[in-house]
C-alpha cells in the first residue's frame, strides 16, 4: 500500500475547516494556513501543523489545496510576497476549490506553471457546509488528466462526486453555471415565501407541500422553511458570495457573447440585497428584500 500524500491547505473558513477535517479524518498529514491564525487552532487540536506563510505550505508536501474568498486572494495567496510561487517546486499539484474568474484561473496557472513546474487544478465545489461536513460535494474540475486522477483519491473524501470539465478553467466555468443556478433560484423562493405570506399561506409549510415535485431543490428545502421562520443564524454562507459568482456569470457571458439577462436582474437585485447592509448575512434573508416591497 503506497503512502498516502502529504497536503497543505490554505482558507480555513465556512468551507476550508469541515473539509480539513475530513482529510485529518481519512489519515492524511496535514499543514495549514490562514490569514487569521487562530482559526487554525481547531485543526491543530486535531494533529494539522499550522505554518505562518503560504509559501512554507510547499514545504515536504505533495498537494497543496486552496479554498479562498476570490480571485484577488488567490492570486495574492500564490504569487504575493512569501506566496505559494515561492515555495512552490515541479511535481506538486495546486487545487484550487476557490470560485473564481475562469480567465484569471488559467492566466495564474500558465504562470505557476512557468515559474515553478507546478501544474494547477481548479476544482470548485457546491454542496456548502453542509457537503463539506458530510463529505458529498460536488466536485467540477479543469486540468490535465493525470493531475485529476492523481488528486481524485483525496477529493473523495471531500465530495460524492468529481467530474473533469476539460482543461483548467473549465472548473471555473462549470461551478459559474451552477451558481447561476443557485442564485435565481434563491431569489426565486424568496419571492415565493414574501408571497404566500402575502396571500394568508403558511409558507412554512411550502417545502414539504412541494418535495418530490417539479419545484423541488435542494435550494428549495433549506431556503424556504428559514425564509419562513426568519431563521437566519448560524449563518452558513454569504450574500456576498452569491453576489461575486453573479458577477463572474455576467463578465463570463459579455467575454463569450453569450446573453444571461435573469443572471443580470439576479445580479442588480442580490446588490441591492447587500448594500442594506446584508453582505455578510445568510442569503435566506434575501425574503426581507421581497417582504419589504410588499409592505
Amino acid at each position: 500500500m503506497s503512502e498516502l500524500p502529504t497536503l497543505g491547505f490554505a482558507g480555513i473558513g465556512l468551507m476550508g475547516l469541515p473539509m480539513c477535517r475530513r482529510l485529518l479524518a481519512a489519515g492524511y498529514r496535514l499543514k495549514v494556513w490562514n490569514r487569521t491564525p487562530d482559526k487554525c487552532a481547531p485543526l491543530v487540536e486535531l494533529g494539522a501543523e499550522r505554518v505562518d506563510t503560504p509559501a512554507e505550505l510547499c514545504a515536504n508536501t505533495d498537494i497543496v489545496l486552496l479554498c479562498l474568498a476570490d480571485t484577488q486572494v488567490v492570486r495574492d495567496v500564490v504569487f504575493g510576497p512569501r506566496g505559494i510561487a515561492e515555495g512552490a517546486r515541479k511535481g506538486q499539484l495546486l487545487v484550487d476549490h476557490s470560485s473564481l474568474e475562469p480567465a484569471a484561473t488559467r492566466d495564474m496557472a500558465a504562470e505557476l506553471a512557468f515559474r515553478c513546474g507546478t501544474h494547477w487544478v481548479d476544482a470548485p465545489v457546491s454542496g456548502g457546509t453542509a457537503g463539506a461536513e458530510a463529505g458529498s460535494l460536488a466536485i467540477m474540475a479543469g486540468g490535465r488528466a493525470e493531475d485529476i486522477e492523481r488528486v481524485r483519491p483525496v477529493l473523495m473524501h471531500l465530495g460524492q462526486r468529481l467530474t473533469h470539465m476539460g482543461d483548467v478553467g473549465a472548473g471555473q466555468v462549470s461551478k459559474v453555471c451552477n451558481q447561476m443556478i443557485v442564485a435565481c433560484n434563491a431569489l426565486v423562493i424568496a419571492e415565493v415565501v414574501a408571497l404566500a405570506e402575502r396571500a394568508g399561506v403558511d409558507a412554512g409549510l411550502l417545502a414539504p407541500a412541494l418535495a418530490g415535485g417539479f419545484a423541488d431543490s435542494k435550494p428549495l428545502q433549506i431556503l424556504a422553511p428559514q425564509m419562513a421562520a426568519s431563521a437566519f443564524e448560524p449563518v452558513k454562507w454569504h450574500v456576498r458570495t452569491l453576489l461575486k459568482d453573479l458577477d463572474t456569470a455576467v463578465k463570463l457571458s459579455r467575454e463569450q457573447g453569450s446573453s444571461t439577462p435573469m443572471s443580470g436582474l439576479a445580479a442588480q437585485l442580490m446588490r441591492l440585497h447587500g448594500s442594506q447592509g446584508n453582505l455578510a448575512r445568510d442569503p435566506a434573508t434575501l425574503v426581507e428584500l421581497f417582504r419589504e416591497a410588499q409592505a
